[in-house]
């Protein structure tokens, strides 16, 4: 089987995406039910739309850039069916010249998410895992979910873990049970320091603890921020600083497609106020590293 990474020309690309949700598949069915994807629309401002993975490939090779691909495993938490990490990887193998497939499992999987973990990378060419601590309703840093981490620490792939505040269940009653505090950047803190060897990537501006995923980033070599999810006109100031200075080679361009577009996130970042230098890191090289794609 080929891997996912060997298609990407990076000199041809101008940009990696690394966050891109598939909410469909190609049968029709949804990732999430209905009131939650539409909570998250109305949280985002958009209309509802659900791109398919070739929907998604044909989006991003227009603008030339990569995506990493991924579902979020919440059936156990939520009781909706996950989309397949199978089929979505499959699907992301007909388009290795912009696609990345990562995986997602939820952590209370156990024993069995640990072998599945295992087997999407090594017969199904996925490059990483997305988690979401507040639809899984986990704490990262729970002992418990120790060995999946060791896993992905032993099979070389990063773990990419929501981090702040969630358009989903935004603005619902209770936020339908999902609760924000599982997405402290802080219990990622545990988890880069007891697995040095597992590239751990923050998903979004950590509001309310964006001084706290600062802090980790800064402090742990293995640890990078992605700027999806926001606009970049609305980035906390001190993100903005610490991306132009200190920062510079751990975060990452993300878009959160398609709740916003990598055209409209693109478009924003061009207005912020950030270093000539700093912007290719930002936009590709920082992934390449982060992602492990030079040797790919």
């Amino acid at each position: 089987m080929s891997h996912a990474g060997s298609g990407l020309d990076l000199d041809a690309l101008v940009a990696i995406d690394v966050h891109v949700h598939v909410e469909q598949d190609q049968h029709g069915h949804l990732s999430m039910d209905d009131e939650l994807l539409d909570a998250a629309a109305a949280y985002f401002k958009g209309e509802p739309h659900h791109p398919t993975v070739p929907e998604i490939a044909a989006h991003y090779r227009a603008r030339q850039m990569a995506a990493v691909v991924f579902t979020v495993d919440s059936e156990m938490a939520t009781g909706h069916p996950t989309l397949s990490n199978e089929e979505i990887a499959e699907a992301a193998a007909q388009h290795p010249d912009v696609l990345i497939p990562f995986g997602s499992i939820d952590p209370a999987r156990g024993t069995a998410g640990i072998r599945t973990a295992r087997r999407l990378v090594e017969e199904h060419g996925v490059r990483g895992f997305k988690f979401h601590p507040s639809i899984q309703a986990f704490e990262p840093n729970d002992r418990r979910h120790y060995p999946l981490w060791a896993e992905l620490e032993s099979l070389g792939v990063p773990a990419l873990f929501h981090t702040g505040q969630t358009g989903i269940g935004s603005g619902l009653p209770g936020g339908r049970g999902i609760k924000l505090r599982y997405s402290d950047p802080m219990l990622l803190d545990d988890v880069a320091a007891d697995f040095p060897g597992l590239t751990v990537i923050m998903a979004h501006p950590s509001v309310p603890w964006q001084d706290a995923a600062i802090s980790v980033a800064q402090h742990k070599a293995n640890v990078y921020i992605d700027l999806s999810g926001w606009s970049p006109k609305y980035f906390p100031p001190q993100l903005v600083r610490a991306a132009n200075t200190m920062l510079k080679r751990k975060v990452l361009f993300g878009s959160d497609y398609p709740l916003l577009t990598p055209e409209r996130w693109v478009s924003d970042f061009e207005k912020l106020e950030i270093r000539d230098e700093v912007r290719p890191l930002i936009m590709k090289e920082n992934a390449v590293r982060a992602l492990g794609l030079a040797g790919a």
